[in-house]
């Protein structure tokens, strides 16, 4: 027997990183997932895994993820992962730079789960899942400010959700990592002028003396998306090694 044994779970940004692990924990604890990505030759690594299926999709288009919503009659967990990290202060984020994280990391989990969420409610159950940061309200960090931006706007509209519909059986939490070692963040610290002070200046902050790993956070995932949380919404879940200290 499986922690999410019978559950249909429905995640985005499953082609690798923090969304690839957790689909497949997902699966291994009895889950039927979908795993969508934009990513298609990436999210083609998962085929054949066992419990797992895999769609394209591009999370900012409504008309695709309404069209992906409709196929579904019932979903247990909705896992929104997407996003997009931008290097800089307000004085280095041009309004391109702004509206594309705002469309990628906010809009598009209101798209999700406007479109999910009425399923939810029919069955009278329902568990949304977003992906924060330690990097929104919860902590100030350097360089970060259209990212944390939009990731305290996740904050807020997780407690919304939550808040508007816990009597009608719904939950929604959110995760909130630190540095998490993922492809993404090597391919950020490559972009930088000087790659390997990049990635001394991200240990140096680890109190831990280590980088976060996408499978403990896929623990976390599993959690929250099992009936062991059922009292839990509303909730930043923080895992960042003492970062936020």
């Amino acid at each position: 027997m499986g922690r999410l044994d019978g559950k249909v779970i429905v995640l985005s940004a499953a082609a690798q990183g923090i969304g690839r692990a957790a689909a497949i924990a997902f699966a291994k604890e009895g889950a039927q997932v979908t795993a969508t990505d934009i990513n298609a030759e990436k999210l083609k690594e998962l085929d054949g895994t066992p419990g797992i299926k895999t769609r394209v999709l591009d999370v900012t288009n409504k008309e695709q993820v309404e069209a992906l919503a409709k196929e579904f009659e019932r979903v247990d967990v909705l896992f929104n992962v997407a996003g997009f990290v931008h290097h800089g202060s307000i004085l280095d984020c041009e309004e391109k730079d702004w509206d594309f994280t705002m469309n990628l990391n906010v809009r598009s989990m209101y798209l999700m789960i406007r479109a999910f969420l009425p399923k939810m409610l029919a069955n009278k159950s329902g568990n949304i899942i977003n992906m924060s940061s330690v990097a929104s309200s919860i902590k100030g960090v350097v360089n970060r400010c259209v990212y944390s931006t939009s990731k305290a706007a996740v904050i807020g509209l997780t407690k919304s959700v939550a808040s508007d519909f816990l009597e009608q059986g719904i939950r929604c939490n959110c995760i909130c990592p630190g540095t998490v070692d993922t492809p993404s963040l090597r391919d950020r610290i490559q972009a930088r002028p000087d790659p390997e002070q990049a990635f001394k200046d991200f240990m140096a902050r680890q109190r831990t003396g280590r980088l976060c790993t996408a499978e403990e956070v896929a623990h976390l995932c599993v959690y929250l998306a099992s009936d062991e949380s059922a009292f839990v919404t509303g909730t930043e879940q923080v895992i960042d090694g003492g970062w936020s200290l």
